[in-house]
């Protein structure tokens, strides 16, 4: 890439703007234009930090722009890690395994346990057991940095032009400049909406709640969910559609649902939040209008939490000015490459509309290193991405959904299984498991497989390795199970539960 004459869109801000053509900017150790750094990150999340530390392993002179740390982000606060690493996936993790306890205390008396009273959770503790460890993950991120020579800049970056980032008040320039801020937690537009809390307020209570109403059906409605039931909460799930979890395969949103009803979520499918109200003594009311058009007031909550979605964090980068395509949502629009319109302005992670997972951040990054640097260019591969929601019981998926797979094959051999985990027929645990694996007829390529149930993620792990290299059932018919354990499932479902055969493939075999 050293050297290139780029012809850059009519009508692109910057420095650039009227021009036909503008010099692609220079490494340190060539001819041409002369910059302080070769590679310029705005935002030291996962994305942002792979691509910079791996950059300058290859020979770039890097530097990465951050805000401040603080636990809860702000338009001046943030901190090296990120979302998933300080307010995200890791805090939350953290919360999910809290919340096991108490479930494991329950579950042990079956197993002939004897407690004397009901075990409590000291609040104060366990927060400041959280906190200590996400300081000690932005120091660890800070120290990967540093070892890897790249120089950390604090403060709020904003894109000046093609080559150009202004960090309060001062001017960097970069022969590229990189966009990895994530994204930032979206409220309802609803009288009160002030009175509730996000993903990242959540992650901080001052207490713990004994009664919350979460809005909205995703994964993060779901995973905080199923923490606040275990720690002992009333939980109410309010979202729209008849089912959570949109986007996932349907008959695994149908047994979860189940599921989370029996684990004790009280769910309302088909509802719309109108309004948020204070109560005199502090506590909060959800107003919820119900599917036959009626409304129902939900009292008493100690928190109201809006997990209604996230959007790109792009709205003080200075992007449109500069000449960067922004989708309507905010997005960074980026080609196959992670380049945006703008040939030296690029873009990974949750800021991008592609798959906002910490693990498709760290390899968009690992190739935007090898694209840039050693002039190898690399696509990021999105097929086959594993992904897991935390929710009680957990889910794994990898590979199609059978909706997705009906619609792309035309013969679907569908292998599902369902059974009461060991562990719950002495604990007394009413919670089942699932397993559903989705095979094409065609090839006897295993091209999806989902889970239920607990110890889903690490189990859906193994077999995500499977369905990447395109294993075929009948090489999965040919494995050992490890005996006894749930994941053996995978590997002892013979008879297909159903085949699908497309109407159109069909209509020509006739």
């Amino acid at each position: 890439m050293r050297g290139l004459m780029t012809a850059l869109p009519a009508g692109m801000g910057g420095r650039c703007a009227g021009l036909k053509v503008c010099v692609r900017a220079e490494s340190s150790n060539g001819s041409g234009p002369k910059y302080d750094y070769d590679l310029l990150t705005i935002g030291a999340g996962s994305g942002g930090v792979r691509a910079s530390r791996f950059a300058a392993s290859y020979g770039a002179r890097v530097a990465v722009v951050e805000l401040p740390f603080d636990f809860v982000s702000s338009e001046t606060a943030g901190g090296v890690g990120g979302t998933c690493v300080l307010r995200g996936c890791v805090p939350k993790k953290l919360m999910v395994y809290a919340s096991d306890y108490n479930e494991g205390f329950k579950d042990s008396s079956g197993f002939g346990w004897q407690h004397q009273g009901s075990p409590t959770l000291d609040w104060p503790t366990f927060m400041a057991a959280k906190r200590k460890e996400l300081m000690r993950l932005n120091g660890a991120y800070k120290n990967t940095l540093g070892g890897a020579k790249v120089t950390l800049v604090e403060g709020k970056g904003k894109v000046v032009d093609a080559h150009t980032v202004e960090i309060d008040g001062v001017r960097h320039t970069a022969k590229d400049i990189l966009i990895a801020v994530g994204g930032r937690p979206t409220k309802l537009n609803i009288p009160g909406a002030e009175l509730c809390i996000t993903s990242d307020e959540i992650l901080e209570l001052p207490t713990q709640p004994k009664k919350i109403t979460i809005i909205g059906g995703g994964y993060i409605a779901v995973e905080f969910a199923g923490i606040f039931k275990r720690l002992g909460a009333e939980v109410h799930v309010v979202y729209r559609q008849d089912l959570p979890l949109r986007g996932f395969d349907e008959e695994v949103r149908k047994f979860a649902t189940d599921q989370y009803k029996q684990a004790g979520l009280n769910l309302h499918p088909g509802c719309n939040p109108v309004e948020v109200r204070k109560q005199p003594d502090g506590r909060l009311t959800a107003v919820i209008k119900q599917k036959d058009g009626s409304t129902i007031d939900f009292g008493d909550n100690d928190y109201v939490l809006m997990a209604t979605g996230r959007a790109p964090n792009t709205q003080t980068l200075g992007l449109a000015e500069a000449g960067v395509t922004l989708g309507h949502k905010g997005d960074v629009v980026v080609d196959e490459y992670s380049r945006t319109n703008v040939p030296s302005i690029w873009a990974v992670g949750d800021v991008t509309d592609r798959i906002a997972l910490t693990p498709v951040a760290l390899m968009e990054g690992m190739a935007l290193a090898k694209t840039l640097v050693l002039d190898q260019p690399t696509k990021p591969d999105y097929w086959a991405v594993a992904s897991a929601v935390f929710s009680h019981p957990e889910i794994a998926t990898v590979g199609y959904s059978e909706e997705q797979a009906i619609a792309k094959f035309d013969k679907v051999e569908v292998f599902t299984t369902s059974f009461r985990p060991m562990r719950n027929t002495i604990s007394g645990n009413p919670l089942r498991a699932f397993m559903k694996l989705l095979v094409d007829g065609t090839t006897n390529q295993v091209v999806g497989a989902h889970m239920v149930g607990d110890h889903a993620a690490e189990i859906m792990q193994g077999f995500a390795v499977a369905v990447k290299v395109g294993v075929t059932k009948e090489q999965m018919d040919s494995v050992v199970g490890i005996h006894p354990s749930a994941a053996e499932e995978f590997v002892t479902m013979r008879t297909a539960t159903r085949t699908v055969v497309r109407e159109t493939a069909a209509a020509a075999q006739h």
